[in-house]
């Protein structure tokens, strides 16, 4: 088995978060459930955390860092969870992504396949 990161991107910032507020309580229950079902099959490595809406961003501009406020480096998606499991291949690792509740409010769910350090 691999293990896989899922992380877990929505608008938390706009003046129209998707999802909303209103469809993240209607989503937190079956999301709870889905985690369970992941956590009863032993493939949860760890478990997920919530982010801060705030956050910090280094870029460096001109050969110098540059310390920004904000949760995300471009764009209006930033990371709302994360947390990791395990799968046989990307395949299975998407199949048990596919199933998070909250993907049909807008949220997004990225995999990445875990590579040991050398």
């Amino acid at each position: 088995m691999q293990e896989f990161l899922l992380v877990i991107y929505r608008d938390l910032t706009s003046d129209n978060p998707a999802p909303s507020p209103e469809q993240m309580r209607e989503a937190m229950k079956p999301y709870q459930e889905w985690v369970a079902s992941i956590a009863a099959q032993n493939r949860l490595v760890a478990p997920p955390k919530r982010w801060d809406v705030d956050g910090r961003v280094i870029k460096q501009v001109k050969a110098k860092d540059h310390v920004y406020a904000g949760p995300y480096a471009e764009g209006k998606e930033s990371i709302g969870g994360l947390f990791l499991i395990k799968a046989k291949d990307y395949d299975e690792a998407v199949e048990i992504a596919r199933g998070c509740p909250i993907i049909k409010y807008g949220a997004i769910v990225e995999i990445r396949m875990a590579i040991s350090a050398a």
